[in-house]
């Protein structure tokens, strides 16, 4: 298990790496806010968790954490920092954080929570579908882009769902009428392509690519686009 350690305090850090490793963790660490968010996509690819603080030098934590979730939206993250108001705790849980630990701890209760966040990430593994930046839970009927919750009524689930199980491909109207409506639809009728505006208007975000792609002539696909750098 590869655990990144996002901190600036050198004696946490140390205190942290000795421990983790005593415990059969690999870690990796990061000084600065800047340095994770400009991390390769081959190691972030790499990590299990990460442990980040949210006073770091430079680029605060809250972007780094805000940056993590929209390069890999499943990577649990616990926030690990001396900041113990309630309103810091909320915005980082509502944020996509998997735990919020503040300084000081006792170690053995941070293994139980990283235990405890790899042991729920196993489990998410099984009931998502993840398509670039973003990921539906198929549990809950929610989706997520770039950490931004997308709540989905029951047939744009449905038809998100079944574009996400077939991502870049060309489905047709009549594929995604048989798919998602379970019974023999007038083809004449725009039901679909209804359907698909309301799913684009709560997938597209300020600055994000669109994800929903109209082939003209034969139906739509889902674009699989690379992750939020």
């Amino acid at each position: 298990m590869n655990i990144l350690i996002v901190e600036d305090d050198a004696r946490i850090v140390s205190f942290l790496v000795k421990g983790l490793k005593a415990e059969g963790y690999a870690t990796m660490i990061v000084r600065d806010g800047a340095e994770a968010i400009e991390m390769p996509a081959s190691l972030l690819e790499d990590l299990d968790l990460v442990l980040l603080d949210l006073g770091l030098p430079g680029t605060d934590g809250r972007e780094v954490l805000r940056v993590l979730r929209a390069r890999r939206p499943a990577l649990p993250v616990i926030i690990l920092t001396a900041r113990d108001d309630v309103r810091e705790k909320v915005w980082g849980l509502d944020s996509g954080a998997a735990d919020y630990v503040t300084k000081p701890f006792h170690f053995e209760e941070l293994l139980a929570r990283i235990r405890a966040a790899l042991r729920a990430q196993d489990q998410r593994a099984s009931s998502e579908l993840v398509v670039g930046d973003l990921r539906l839970d198929l549990t809950t009927k929610t989706a997520w882009r770039a950490g931004r919750r997308i709540d989905l009524a029951p047939r744009e689930w449905a038809l998100l769902e079944f574009m996400m199980r077939n991502p870049n491909q060309v489905l047709s109207r009549v594929q995604i009428l048989s798919h998602v409506w379970d019974f023999d639809f007038d083809p004449g009728s725009n039901v679909v392509d209804v359907y698909v505006g309301y799913l684009r208007r709560k997938l597209n975000a300020e600055g994000l690519p669109s994800l929903i792609q109209a082939v003209r002539g034969a139906g739509y696909r889902l674009l699989s686009p690379e992750p939020v750098p």
